[in-house]
């Protein structure tokens, strides 16, 4: 990781991911490996067992890419933990365990949207999720983001009811990254469940839901029907 660093492309991606002062990634130092760069490193160590404890003691790192690539490991061994030719529970287990006690550590939203989907929705699939109401209701935008995308491992199941459920719980959120993940979660609801649904929540939403969200949302809808929703807000 270290030898493929760049201080050019640390220069873009600190602008990208708001390191600045004031921004939501500011304190968080980057040393420029795009993840395209990371994902071809990583492949040699995908199947390589890596100590879960060790892994976790990485994520502690205070180098963006770092932990990027250490969620991204995590999130590939989570996936092969839940295929029928490869299940392991005990090590979903671990691996969501240990993800839930780093959240302080998964603080942007490319740290999240590689991960959650696959380590957080994939343990929840045929377990209770209530776990996914506290995040929400978190004063950290990042948990509140874990929460949101995770559905997405739901909504390729054929399952958008949480969707939709949580999406309700943060129509007065105030983070832009909030109604990023919200309205990106109801468009792959629409798309891969029930587009029914998806009106059924417009209907009911669209006129007090964040601009943001909206258009997200809406985004795969016909134009007539885009403009509509757009005109009720």
């Amino acid at each position: 990781m270290d030898a493929a660093a760049d201080p050019a492309v640390a220069k873009i991606l600190a602008g990208y991911f708001k390191l600045e002062p004031g921004g939501y990634g500011h304190g968080d130092q980057m040393i420029g490996v795009k993840l395209s760069t990371i994902r071809g490193l990583l492949k040699p160590y995908l199947r390589a067992d890596l100590p879960l404890a060790e892994l976790e003691e990485a994520l502690k790192s205070p180098v963006h890419e770092h932990r990027l690539a250490v969620l991204c490991l995590l999130a590939d061994r989570a996936s092969r933990s839940l295929k029928p030719r490869t299940a392991n529970p005990a090590e979903a287990t671990a691996i969501y365990e240990l993800y839930l006690r780093s959240t302080s550590y998964i603080n942007n939203w490319d740290l999240v949207d590689c991960s959650t989907s696959e380590i957080v929705g994939g343990y929840l699939l045929d377990k209770p999720r209530d776990v996914l109401y506290t995040l929400v209701r978190s004063s950290s935008l990042w948990e509140r983001r874990i929460a949101l995308v995770a559905t997405h491992w739901f909504i390729r199941a054929g399952e958008s009811a949480d969707t939709y459920a949580l999406a309700a719980l943060v129509l007065e959120d105030r983070e832009d990254l909030i109604h990023k993940a919200s309205g990106w979660m109801l468009r792959e609801a629409g798309k891969r469940v029930s587009e029914d649904e998806l009106l059924a929540f417009l209907d009911r939403h669209a006129a007090v839901m964040p601009r943001t969200m909206l258009r997200y949302a809406i985004e795969r809808l016909a134009p007539d029907v885009r403009k509509h929703y757009l005109q009720a807000r």
